[in-house]
């Protein structure tokens, strides 16, 4: 397994595309499948489509779902950092994406996005792994 660290800055951004980091850390090593992981317990990753309007859905969508209020028995941190700690259970922590001849499988539309609701800690490391298949 080949692995890297990439240091993302997202503090106040929701969606941050980690694509193009990805696509370039495959890039040139064949078949196999990539993994993209977040050892954080306020962020996750996902596949999603970027740039149509889906970022700020996606925020309205969580503001829904996990407000950003004092309604959270973990309370410390700022204003909805409860919040941010039940995200990830909906966000999850890691995707794993096929790799063919050294491109990301992906679909049309599909991006690969770290999702991060914490503004508290606007530095995060996300682990790039390459099994080859």
């Amino acid at each position: 397994m080949e692995t890297t660290e990439l240091s993302v800055r997202s503090g106040g951004t929701l969606v941050t595309d980690l694509t193009q980091e990805v696509a370039a850390f495959v890039r040139g090593r064949g078949d196999g499948l990539v993994n993209v992981f977040v050892p954080h317990a306020t962020a996750g990753v996902a596949l999603m489509e970027t740039g149509s309007g889906s970022e700020p859905d996606l925020a309205d969508a969580i503001d829904r779902l996990l407000p950003a209020q004092d309604i959270y028995r973990h309370r410390h941190g700022s204003l909805g950092h409860g919040r941010d700690h039940v995200l990830p259970a909906f966000v999850g922590p890691s995707v794993s994406i096929p790799v063919l001849d050294g491109r990301m499988a992906l679909g049309t539309w599909q991006s690969v996005v770290l999702v991060d609701s914490n503004g508290d800690n606007p530095q995060r490391t996300v682990r790039l792994s390459f099994l080859r298949g």
